[in-house]
């Protein structure tokens, strides 16, 4: 089985793992002294010992587990039960998983989440020949995973801390493919940093409340953890993210739930985003349209599309026409930027060819320019990426953008040389942030230029026009050389005299 099959199996038992130890947790202390106490000799878990004898209360039970947990799991289901049946290498633990992975989906939340498993295939071959030998091969794969995992907190952030380094370590196996679920977390950061620096009371430094946030390419969804964890879970508002790859998508699902985001705090929607196929943005009152006070996004880079002509009537794009099919950078650009808030903040993920390439992009380029809806312009390291080794740009945009020229900033020579990735050390990070919160101007690395400059470089945004990257050449000192010069030479006689002085003492004729 290659990485990434097994990376859905592996995933999916640790949120299986996740769900139940949360709900077991919750389940102890609402039934308090009632809640079954079991010998170590008796395996099963208690929830299930409870439902068997008050059957009567489970109704009432599950109401209440909705309203504090927002979901419920059938003491069948839970990982306790399921690794008990893999202990014992009972013939119907394929059969039972099965239907908990169905119950989960359909069952456990208020809102259904259909095909959260859908890519975890029990029927794989890869797992064995027949009914038997797969469920063989699980009973031994899950006994050994939860006897590593009873050495593991329970503890929701350490849980969800392991979720992302699994799909970070996923990522660095994956090659290529890893661009379709992952940015790698300092990259992350940086992005999240921008777009919250925001919210904070300017008199108290408290963080404000930031409002609703969208990643319109989610991957797996750690972008929009990440800014749920810079803000507090307490100071956001609903979650929105897209993905048009099913099996990230699912794995986008999974992660916010097992970062302890609720059900009814976040949506990530399964579809194409360039289409704009997602209902919810489509809405035609214009009260009621959503837009959103920070958009995020990492989308793949120089993206072969299709566009037809009736996009280019489409409200994202018409005021500025559509990307060329080669690449469709700023047919993302435009779509977030389209549902950005007038006082929202975008920060978003690009290839350098954004910044100088001409033709149509050149023609979108500009009337973002002349519109003042660029803010700042980030270039980053070569490498960082586990899918490509071009270095690539941030972009930032507003809509009521103040200062009225653009921020550079060329971060591509910080950087932790790595084996196979380059990485961004914290104060890499921090320098970045730091620059881009307070406008600093510092030579080779940060520059504030007028529009006015931009025009006259005919709107091309390539850093380097901007930023000199040349160290300067040391002033030379003749004088001073000429002085140190004559010294050697000086020192060179005064050595060789004495050497022809020791020879001669010696009997021996001098050499020079």
């Amino acid at each position: 089985m290659n990485a990434d099959d097994f990376r859905d199996y592996m995933l999916s038992f640790l949120f299986l793992r996740y769900l139940s130890s949360n709900y077991e947790e919750a389940a102890k202390k609402e039934l308090g002294k009632d809640y079954p106490q079991l010998s170590e000799d008796d395996k099963r878990p208690p929830l299930a010992v409870w439902y068997e004898n008050n059957a009567a209360d489970i109704e009432e039970f599950e109401k209440t587990m909705r309203r504090r947990m927002h979901y419920v799991i059938d003491p069948r289901y839970l990982w306790n039960s399921i690794a008990e049946m893999a202990r014992q290498q009972k013939d119907g633990l394929l059969e039972t998983l099965h239907d908990g992975f169905k119950y989960i989906e359909n069952e456990s939340f208020a809102s259904t989440f259909n095909g959260l498993f859908s890519e975890i295939n029990l029927s794989s071959e890869k797992l064995g020949k027949t009914t038997k030998t797969r469920n063989d091969k699980l009973c031994t794969i899950i006994s050994k995973l939860n006897e590593g995992l009873a050495q593991f907190s329970t503890d929701s952030d350490s849980l969800g801390d392991a979720y992302e380094f699994l799909i970070g370590q996923f990522a660095a196996g994956s090659g290529k493919k890893a661009g379709e679920f992952y940015t790698p977390q300092p990259i992350s950061s940086i992005l999240s940093g921008i777009v919250t620096l925001d919210c904070q009371e300017p008199a108290t430094g408290k963080k404000a409340r930031l409002g609703h946030i969208l990643d319109f390419a989610c991957g797996s969804g750690s972008l929009l953890l990440n800014i749920r964890h810079r803000m507090g879970k307490n100071n956001i508002g609903s979650i929105y993210g897209q993905e048009k790859n099913i099996t990230t998508y699912n794995l986008a699902r999974m992660n916010m739930l097992l970062h302890g985001v609720k059900d009814s705090e976040f949506e990530i929607y399964h579809g194409d985003t360039l289409l704009n196929d997602w209902d919810k943005l489509q809405e035609a009152n214009p009260a009621k349209k959503l837009r959103f006070d920070a958009v995020v996004a990492n989308p793949p880079f120089s993206y072969r599309w299709e566009p037809t002509e009736s996009l280019s009537h489409d409200m994202r794009f018409k005021d500025y026409g559509l990307a060329p099919k080669s690449a469709a950078d700023f047919a993302f650009l435009l779509h977030g930027f389209h549902y950005l808030k007038e006082d929202g903040v975008m920060a978003i993920i690009l290839p350098h060819g954004v910044l100088f390439r001409g033709g149509a992009e050149e023609r979108i380029r500009t009337k973002l320019l002349k519109d003042g809806n660029i803010d700042t312009v980030i270039g980053l390291p070569a490498n960082l990426f586990y899918s490509t080794g071009i270095p690539v740009c941030i972009l930032v945009l507003k809509k009521c953008k103040k200062p009225d020229d653009i921020l550079f900033i060329n971060a591509s020579d910080y950087f932790e040389k790595g084996k196979r990735q380059n990485r961004l050390l914290p104060e890499h990070i921090d320098k970045i942030i730091d620059t881009y919160q307070h406008r600093k101007e510092e030579a080779r690395y940060s520059r504030r230029v007028s529009m006015s400059e931009i025009e006259e470089n005919g709107y091309n945004l390539n850093i380097s026009r901007y930023i000199s990257t040349a160290t300067a050449e040391e002033v030379i000192d003749l004088d001073q050389v000429y002085d140190e010069l004559t010294a050697i030479e000086n020192n060179i006689t005064t050595a060789r005299n004495q050497h022809n002085e020791y020879l001669k003492e010696l009997g021996l004729q001098p050499l020079f």
